[in-house]
């Protein structure tokens, strides 16, 4: 199955980029990142920021652009049946160069997963240098960490803000 990652969610002032690898299958179908109600990305962004948790799509992309945040997809492109990172096959990357040119507060990238950072390093060379983080994957599929301690991980945002 060919899939295809979303626009990105950001502003021209966004200082931090958080980075997936590619939208699974329910966030496809419901053309939402993190669509799934078992991936923890949203609770986790609105207990880091503070915020009352929402279900509306809208106001999750509000706040990420409140926040000075942006998120997107390493990968642009893929083949992959299922939603599993490790099924991916005859990738290729976004226009980082491109879209980092558009963004220059960017100063901080957080990768959602190993797959996320992998595929960022094997594809992606910048001439800039960015701060780096590879966090715990928000997917349920990365079951070997309680929601708590991804948690705590992820609390690193709150020092990029």
């Amino acid at each position: 199955m060919k899939s295809f990652s979303f626009a990105p969610i950001s502003s021209p002032d966004s200082k931090i980029l958080i980075l997936g690898t590619m939208p699974g299958t329910k966030s496809l179908e419901l053309n939402q990142y993190y669509g799934h109600n078992q991936n923890n990305f949203w609770k986790f962004m609105f207990q880091i920021l503070k915020e009352e948790f929402s279900g509306n799509y809208e106001e999750r992309k509000n706040l990420l652009i409140k926040n000075k945040i942006a998120l997107w997809d390493v990968l642009q492109f893929c083949d992959r049946i299922g939603s599993l990172d490790s099924a991916i096959k005859n990738e290729i990357a976004n226009d980082f160069e491109k879209f980092l040119q558009l963004h220059p507060q960017i100063s901080t990238i957080f990768f959602n997963g190993q797959k996320a950072a992998s595929f960022f390093k094997k594809y992606v060379h910048l001439n800039k240098d960015y701060q780096t983080f590879t966090l715990p994957s928000t997917s349920p599929a990365n079951a070997s960490m309680t929601f708590q301690s991804k948690l705590e991980q992820w609390k690193v945002i709150e020092k990029h803000l």
